[in-house]
């Protein structure tokens, strides 16, 4: 059973948490203790362009806290986040238009209350951060779903790294991708390989006929699919490899793999698990991926917690 998320660090007043996806937005209104004071959910208008997302973002933040009594808030959005800039790198199609965004500074204007920003990802891998016994532990946390999200945490750190592209391990190389085409414009990443629309796409190669999720993919390998299993193993196999690789460089207190693509069932968290462990040097041999402790209020509650953390953009600051 996922944990309830705990205090949110550094705060005497409650703030709200903004979780950005391309269909979806999710707000709350927290307590300094951590408790969830309001929610609110709603479509993402992605595709009225990146004003229309900035007051969509306004308004469900004015949804939780109508009387205004928060005193910041924090954003986990989809796409490549500065959060020192509070400007949006890069994004896909999923956002049009969202790349360039002055996403600090824009939503500040818009709710009259400082805003800090942050990748979806890291804000969400935050919490785990916090449950780590000491202050200066170090975290890997990947996210594998429609991409291949992460985090990375070096002794009580998160890293965010020049433009806010630090933990985008979808684009590690990766030798189960070679030659295929990603969508950063290079060959051989991760993500084209190890990503669920990758997986689908792998399999559709190998049986050379069109399939239209993953769940199928995954229910032809239960049912003994000898293709089906290969595109599933390959893909987590490629992931288990890179994650040992950087376990190895960084020497992480602990390993969280989440997203979707992990629930497809035992067949890919085993290829996954035995291609991390393969990759391990000896002192690091007990670690093992785990799955992340906390549930669907991890990204709102991360992004609430970004406001003790990271630089806070104020109304009527110069873009």
């Amino acid at each position: 059973m996922p944990r309830a998320a705990g205090p949110l660090p550094g705060t005497g007043a409650p703030v709200i948490g903004l979780d950005l996806g391309g269909t979806k937005i999710a707000a709350a209104r927290f307590a300094p203790d951590g408790a969830v004071l309001a929610r609110d959910t709603r479509p993402t208008p992605a595709q009225d362009g990146p004003e229309a997302v900035l007051d969509a973002l306004a308004a469900a933040a004015h949804a939780v806290d109508p009387k205004r009594i928060a005193s910041a808030v924090g954003v986990a959005a989809a796409g490549v986040i500065d959060p020192r800039a509070g400007r949006v790198t890069s994004a896909t199609d999923s956002l049009p238009g969202w790349a360039g965004t002055a996403l600090g500074a824009g939503l500040a204007d818009r709710t009259g209350l400082p805003v800090a920003c942050d990748n979806d990802v890291r804000a969400t891998a935050g919490p785990e951060l916090a449950t780590l016994e000491s202050e200066f532990g170090s975290l890997l946390y990947a996210a594998i779903g429609t991409g291949v999200g992460g985090a990375v945490a070096v002794d009580g750190r998160m890293l965010h790294g020049a433009f806010g592209i630090a933990g985008h391990l979808g684009h590690l190389p990766s030798a189960q991708a070679a030659g295929l085409p990603c969508t950063c414009g290079a060959t051989g990443h991760l993500e084209v390989i190890a990503s669920g629309p990758a997986i689908t796409a792998h399999y559709a190669r190998l049986t050379a006929a069109p399939v239209d999720r993953l769940q199928t993919v995954a229910a032809r390998a239960a049912a003994g699919d000898s293709l089906a299993v290969h595109a599933i193993t390959t893909g987590a196999a490629a992931a288990g490899q890179v994650l040992g690789g950087l376990a190895n460089a960084l020497g992480p207190d602990r390993v969280v793999v989440g997203g979707g693509v992990t629930g497809i069932g035992a067949l890919y968290r085993d290829a996954l698990d035995a291609a991390f462990q393969a990759e391990l040097m000896p002192r690091l041999r007990g670690l093992a991926p785990s799955p992340p402790h906390f549930g669907a209020d991890a990204a709102v509650h991360g992004a609430a917690a970004l406001t003790a953390t990271l630089p806070l953009h104020h109304p009527g600051a110069r873009r």
